[in-house]
């Protein structure tokens, strides 16, 4: 469980505002009326069950896919109602997404993947290059620019792809099991670099996890059950379940 309270939360406003959230593949519901708040600057963990619908709540608040119903409010737009096209120009500035096994681009290095969503916003190579630089060095991976993600290591690349998250300077970070591949002392790596450099930059993190001891990194901490959002930590029995289901 988090050690972290209510009151230690550093940001109250509210960053992400979901409210009612349904969505179903095929006869399958993922999400059931689920409600949640990511406020700007906090570390947010969801935790559950496998197949409590994580994931799909994740990718619901990051624009990556439409709820069936419900509403997804940041600022004053609506994901949940904006074009294909603003919504992929928020995940290029505003929003940053993290996935468990990195998703780096094979074929570039470390450098260049880090590189690629500035590169994609208009920002020069030279510029570009500078920067993705400074944010492998962050993340104690500088060393390894050259190397292409076949050549490092798990914790290695989560880190560069933690680096990509955080190039642009965004508002939010959506991380989905960014530890679940890893040994634990590379997940601990992994956390610790994580939580300093949101902590530096005032970037929110929703954070999807089963493990307890990543939890307990985040601010705080809200539980899934069957596509519905419960406030506080998973009772013990849920937690065991989804270590051993992970």
């Amino acid at each position: 469980m988090s050690t972290h309270t209510e009151q230690d939360t550093p940001g109250a406003v509210p960053l992400l505002t979901a409210t009612g959230l349904r969505k179903s593949y095929g006869r399958s519901e993922a999400l059931r009326g689920a409600s949640i708040e990511l406020r700007a600057g906090e570390i947010l963990a969801v935790t559950g069950a496998s197949g409590s619908g994580k994931s799909t709540l994740l990718h619901c608040l990051a624009g990556i896919v439409r709820p069936d119903e419900g509403s997804v409010s940041y600022g004053q737009e609506r994901l949940d109602r904006l074009s294909e096209a603003r919504l992929g120009e928020l995940r290029r500035t505003d929003f940053g997404v993290v996935f468990q096994f990195g998703q780096l681009i094979p074929e570039l290095t470390a450098l260049d993947n880090v590189a690629l969503p500035l590169l994609l916003a208009g920002t020069s190579r030279a510029a570009a290059q500078a920067r993705a630089g400074e944010w492998l060095e962050r993340f104690g991976v500088r060393g390894h620019a050259g190397l292409r993600p076949g050549e490092l290591s798990g914790g290695q690349s989560q880190r560069v792809a933690l680096a990509r998250a955080l190039v642009t300077g965004p508002k939010a970070v959506f991380a989905d099991e960014p530890t679940g591949a890893l040994d634990s002392l590379a997940g601990e790596q992994v956390m610790t670099a994580l939580v300093h450099a949101t902590r530096e930059t005032g970037t929110a993190v929703l954070l999807i996890t089963h493990d307890a001891q990543v939890a307990a990194y985040a601010d705080r901490e809200v539980w899934l059950r069957d596509g519905a959002v419960h406030a506080g930590a998973a009772p013990v029995t849920v937690r065991e379940a989804a270590r051993h289901e992970g």
